[in-house]
């Protein structure tokens, strides 16, 4: 027994003060996105007779959007700072959720989801960056997977909620998901304003551009790897799975909602024993491991739509989804810390910015492909996905000998918590990772 109190006292992060406020506010906020994201496809489609083509070119269209947004944000958080663009992020997206309930038409559609994508561009490269700016490097990685199981703890619960509630009977019953999402975004900007500090600025922030970005080969590469994944893997799940589950196996709306949340539960029960087993391993043989367990996944999903409907069908979706949260895990842990540690102290706006722009090419892909796959042969869709992870899991191997000697592993924890003495946010003077 000792032994297993020692590991679960070794899973606290420690993390400085503000981390935790900061991470409680996403609580709150990934709450409200959990309410809405199962079912956006499920309202523009059932609800507001949009085809599921032109729905998922919506959330297509919403992706690019967030891709121009995210390199302005970027450059914002290097000179104003990430604390105002995120604030200027949840103001954005609260206005675009709250006028969801008026879509008529694809034109409707069209627009709001280019206002989220302005806010949700500049948002998770903001977050990123200033977790980065409160948290020294050799806790970032702790720091990240304590984000990634925040966020999916609220996207768990407000998946469940939102099942309780979603009827496609009830137009008025989407209206009120979007409700709670606005009221989730404000909460945040309240935190956000009262408790988390601004980070101090480098003081050579006027003299970074993206130019200095692009010629870094490996976080480029990186990152493209990283958007094949998202658009293979994370996009499907989130985005196509609820619509196929929906139209293809018969299963429920309540039924979809609480397989949407056990992928959130798993992350939140898996993140730090895995964040805690990764320190010291190397990163990109975890990401390869990601690549065939989400394989794994996917051809589940394929199985569940082809053989089985309804109960049936939910069950083995909600295995598949459990299975995919354990992937999930290995990137919350890699993926975020290893592009921070990649950045210069003048820098980290930027790449945390291309980090995040990866996801949103990733969601421009997966969704736009795969609504058209939904359209005309759903069952095409999860075994094409399977075979891309594989590739990229073979991609991740390969890149591990471009990475610097410094980086290619997880740091251990074994350090004490918060700043160095004497440094402060981006210019940490102790960050091993200087500048360009």
């Amino acid at each position: 027994m000792r032994p297993i109190r020692g590991f679960i006292r070794s899973l606290d992060p420690r993390l400085p003060r503000e981390v935790y406020v900061l991470q409680a506010g996403g609580l709150v906020n990934a709450f409200g996105n959990g309410v809405v994201l199962p079912f956006l496809i499920i309202y523009l489609h059932n609800v507001r007779g949009i085809s599921l083509g032109l729905a998922g070119l919506a959330a297509a269209t919403q992706s690019a959007t967030a891709l121009a947004s995210g390199f302005v944000a970027g450059s914002s958080s290097d000179r104003l700072g990430p604390r105002r663009v995120l604030l200027a992020s949840l103001a954005v997206m609260a206005l675009a959720f709250g006028l969801m309930p008026l879509i008529r038409t694809p034109l409707n559609a069209f627009a709001l989801y280019v206002l989220w994508g302005v806010g949700s561009g500049a948002f998770w490269p903001a977050q990123s960056a200033l977790l980065a700016g409160l948290t020294a490097s050799s806790r970032r990685a702790a720091a990240y997977a304590l984000q990634r199981l925040t966020m999916n703890l609220g996207v768990a619960l407000g998946g469940i909620v939102a099942g309780l509630i979603a009827s496609v009977g009830d137009p008025g019953s989407f209206t009120i998901l979007f409700l709670i999402d606005v009221a989730t975004f404000l909460a945040y900007f309240v935190v956000v304003v009262l408790r988390v500090p601004a980070p101090a600025l480098h003081p050579d922030r006027a003299g970074g551009s993206w130019r200095l970005v692009a010629r870094d080969r490996t976080m480029v590469s990186f990152s493209l790897l990283n958007a094949v994944f998202m658009a293979s893997a994370i996009a499907a799940m989130v985005e196509l799975l609820p619509p196929f589950a929906k139209n293809v196996a018969d299963v429920s709306e309540r039924e979809i909602g609480v397989v949407f949340a056990l992928d959130s539960i798993g992350v939140v029960v898996l993140q730090l024993p895995v964040a805690k087993l990764s320190e010291g391993r190397r990163r990109m043989h975890g990401l390869a491991l990601m690549g065939v367990v989400w394989a794994a996944a996917l051809l589940a999903v394929w199985a569940g739509g082809a053989f089985t409907t309804a109960t049936a069908a939910a069950a083995v979706f909600a295995a598949a989804t459990l299975t995919f949260a354990f992937g999930e895990t290995l990137h919350g842990v890699i993926h975020a810390p290893l592009s921070a540690d990649l950045a210069p102290a003048r820098l980290v706006g930027r790449y945390l910015a291309l980090a995040s722009l990866s996801w949103q090419a990733g969601w421009i892909v997966g969704p736009a492909v795969g609504g058209f796959f939904l359209q005309r042969a759903p069952l095409a869709l999860w075994p094409t996905a399977a075979g891309v992870n594989l590739l990229c899991a073979g991609w991740a191997l390969r890149l591990e000998r471009r990475l610097p000697e410094a980086v290619r592993r997880t740091p251990r924890s074994d350090v004490p918590a918060g700043l160095p003495a004497g440094s402060s946010g981006y210019y940490d003077e102790h960050d091993p990772v200087g500048d360009l």
